[in-house]
């Protein structure tokens, strides 16, 4: 099964539960190259679904302070593109076998050339690719070598999209459709927007395709509100600060365990 057809079998059997996927994100390479190896195969013993696999970029301007401090710390520490293609790799062989949707800016896979990484990451056995600073109307390139490797490509949306740009999005994206829950940077928040289910409502009117909601999720009963709208729950800079933090990758199964419960309604 390709990447692709592996995360369209993920919503599948979730929404025959009436489930929504806990898809967790990790800066790769932080806080150390190894740590980030037990982080990804922790988040998968916990419960998650499908793992976004973060490709540390000098200006990720998406991202807010905790995990701009994290990619740093891993760019400083060495890790590249190759890098996180051959932590993939390294993570299928130890049996770790959840969908991984790399996430990474466009300036590392321009570098890289697009169909190398594509063809790369699909043998590292990446399944997806989020690419915030890229919309379909700029990815002529990138997203034929990503249809030819099997890889979903998933788009971004945020409140302030436009009708003609949610169309788009419905026409290129495959896989599912990423909502940003705010106009701003990832980060953990106390409460979720108010005005959260009007958009879910008028992006579902354009595509039947899954839809997951991230920045600003932190808690079990934050992704249990989300999981009431939505197929996937996006989770980044509360677990990306558990890994940081003292207790390391048993804060990161703590809180990962609490967001799958609250993602898979249990």
């Amino acid at each position: 099964m390709r990447g692709v057809e592996r995360i369209e079998q993920v919503f599948r059997n979730l929404n025959k539960r009436g489930a929504a996927a806990f898809m967790p994100y990790h800066a790769m390479g932080y806080p150390t190259r190894q740590q980030s190896l037990e982080v990804i195969a922790v988040l998968a013993e916990a419960g998650a679904d499908l793992i976004e696999f973060g490709i540390p970029h000098s200006d990720p301007l998406a991202d807010g302070p905790t995990v701009q401090t994290a990619t740093y710390s891993a760019l400083v520490g060495g890790t590249t593109v190759a890098d996180c293609l051959r932590m993939a790799c390294e993570l299928r062989d130890q049996g770790v076998d959840t969908p991984f949707c790399a996430m990474s800016y466009y300036n590392p896979i321009l570098a890289f050339g697009e169909e190398r990484f594509a063809n790369a990451a699909a043998k590292a056995g990446i399944d997806g690719l989020i690419v915030p600073d890229l919309p379909p109307g700029e990815s002529e390139l990138l997203e034929p070598a990503c249809r030819a490797a099997g890889l979903a490509t998933i788009y971004m949306l945020a409140p302030t999209s436009t009708e003609d740009r949610i169309k788009s999005v419905a026409r290129h994206a495959t896989g599912f459709i990423y909502l940003v829950s705010v106009t701003g940077i990832t980060g953990a928040r106390d409460e979720l927007p108010p005005g959260l289910p009007a958009f879910v409502e008028r992006v579902r009117r354009h595509t039947d395709l899954p839809l997951a909601v991230g920045f600003g999720i932190s808690t079990g009963p934050q992704a249990a509100r989300v999981s009431e709208m939505v197929e996937g729950v996006i989770v980044g800079s509360a677990l990306v600060k558990a890994a940081g933090s003292d207790a390391g990758v048993d804060a990161v199964r703590s809180l990962a365990e609490e967001l799958a419960a609250g993602s898979h309604g249990r």
